[in-house]
């Protein structure tokens, strides 16, 4: 696969281009302390949905510097997200709602959802804020020792939670949940499904999760096979996109089929079709296609597919068709 040809890295992908995560520094406190009174250190805050405060005047995030999380968030503790240029970067997370409220009222700052920052905000900061939400899902879900049941409490700055039993004293490390997403071919179409509930147009690249004992090939396979009953022989990898909603990573691929032959089966789809790149555009043009939104990895698997194959630029054919 020549990335090169790509239309551009999927989003919330390539942070580590500029983030140092000093994974092999988490433990030790005396270190982390002192990037938390660093000057330069920033604070990014999360409320208990997973939504950060951005700038009100423009589309940026709106990091508390350590005078401001002193003042507004006292001794609340802060997770290290890593380091980029020689400034630390941490998380917050606020699950008081009045608190939560007076805050953004005092940093004059508004709330804004992943999937919209994905989509406005400079690609580093969507990074850190999705790598931000994904760590604060699990840590707010992983309350209890999946052993013994006895409370859990967060160690190695916010990256590892410890079982308080003594006798237990079990590890609870981070989880991501692994799903595939492909981009399925066939003699110069691609299939694509749509859900019930999805905007009038919309197809996406067909997708699933990972089952335990199984490859990522395996999976693509069965999922192909599930939902639309087409059947996959090669299936080569493409890309991959956190996607931390609330905590998967998603898998690229483009497969081959060996047959057109659709049988779909699951419930979950309303419509499975193959489109050629002049079904595409036509689609496109009379409003009867809607491709996924930019955000998502299905989209970018469409729009490398259209350029190696019929030479399209899917984002000019998007704007050109007002969609």
């Amino acid at each position: 696969m020549d990335r090169a040809k790509l239309p551009r890295p999927n989003t919330f992908a390539g942070l580590s281009l500029m983030l140092d995560r000093h994974a092999e520094r988490r433990e030790q406190s005396t270190w982390v302390e002192a990037q938390a009174r660093a000057p330069a250190a920033r604070y990014l805050v999360l409320d208990a949905k997973g939504e950060a405060y951005v700038r009100r005047d423009h589309t940026t995030l709106r990091w508390l510097d350590p005078a401001e999380h002193r003042r507004w968030l006292g001794q609340r503790p802060a997770c290290l997200l890593g380091v980029a240029e020689q400034r630390p970067y941490f998380m917050v997370v606020l699950d008081d709602d009045a608190e939560v409220d007076a805050l953004e009222q005092a940093l004059d700052a508004r709330r804004m959802s992943l999937r919209h920052a994905g989509m406005q905000l400079p690609a580093e900061q969507a990074g850190l804020f999705a790598y931000a939400k994904g760590l604060s899902h699990w840590q707010r879900e992983t309350r209890h020792c999946a052993r013994c049941g006895s409370p859990l409490h967060l160690v190695a700055a916010g990256h590892r939670a410890q079982c308080s039993n003594p006798d237990c004293a079990r590890l609870h490390f981070p989880r991501t949940d692994a799903a595939v997403i492909m981009l399925v071919e066939h003699e110069g179409a691609c299939l694509l499904g749509r859900q019930a509930g999805w905007p009038p147009g919309r197809y996406s690249t067909l997708a699933g999760f990972v089952e335990p004992g199984e490859s990522l090939e395996d999976a693509v396979r069965r999922e192909v096979a599930e939902e639309s009953g087409v059947i996959v022989d090669e299936v080569h990898y493409h890309s991959s996109q956190p996607w931390p909603m609330p905590a998967s990573l998603m898998v690229g691929f483009v497969a081959t089929a060996t047959s057109p032959h659709i049988a779909c089966r699951d419930h979950e789809l309303e419509d499975v079709r193959w489109f050629t790149p002049a079904q595409i555009l036509a689609g496109l043009d009379d409003g009867s296609f809607v491709p996924s939104p930019p955000l998502s990895v299905s989209y970018h698997l469409l729009a490398w597919w259209l350029q190696e194959r019929a030479g399209l630029d899917l984002d000019a054919c998007v704007v050109a068709a007002g969609v």
